[in-house]
């Protein structure tokens, strides 16, 4: 089992990580933090550079530490913070990733909240530190900060649509995509 849970947690940490170098820096694909800055402003997010560097930031420190297994609890809490973000984002494409959908930020979410409950395993910095096994219902208070801080971050980050002109030749729609 410890071995199973260290290649999650490697996978699963270093990849959020990765996502946070692309936002503010060259590497791994990245478009610098200009790049990042393009990013969060196409989506709809105020705060330019800072925003880019918050979430970036946000993503690798996250990512790191859940990869190390080191203060797991926190980490996934923070990895769970971004890609609340980011599932946002991609909500209004629907579930599925070739539609641009937020089914990796989900699967991210989860897999998150799967290590809290199991804990970091053996092959730990958790474990090497002496730090005991958190107990279970840690997994609903990470679950609960995490996509709380997501829907905060949001809330206050992201800019609300403009309001659209009335133009009496325009169809008129009902808001769910009818005529």
């Amino acid at each position: 089992m410890d071995t199973g849970i260290l290649i999650l947690r490697l996978l699963v940490g270093l990849l959020v990580a990765g996502h946070g170098v692309q936002k503010i820096s060259s590497h791994l694909g990245g478009k610098g933090l200009e790049g990042g800055t393009q990013e969060f402003r196409a989506d709809g997010f105020r705060g330019g550079a800072l925003t880019a560097l918050a979430a970036g930031g946000g993503q690798i420190g996250s990512g790191l530490l859940l990869a190390s297994g080191l203060l797991t609890p926190l980490a996934a809490t923070g990895a769970i913070g971004v890609m609340t973000v980011a599932l946002t984002v991609k909500w209004h494409n629907g579930l599925w990733v070739q539609n641009d959908g937020y089914e990796y930020p989900l699967v991210l979410i989860g897999t998150a909240a799967a290590l809290a409950a199991t804990g970091p395993g053996a092959w730990s910095l958790d474990a090497a530190l002496g730090l005991r096994q958190y107990p279970l219902w840690w997994t609903a208070l990470v679950l609960a900060a995490g996509v709380g801080s997501g829907l905060l971050a949001r809330l206050l980050l992201h800019r609300s649509a403009p309001a659209a002109r009335s133009d009496p030749a325009a169809p008129q729609t009902t808001g769910r995509g009818e005529r």
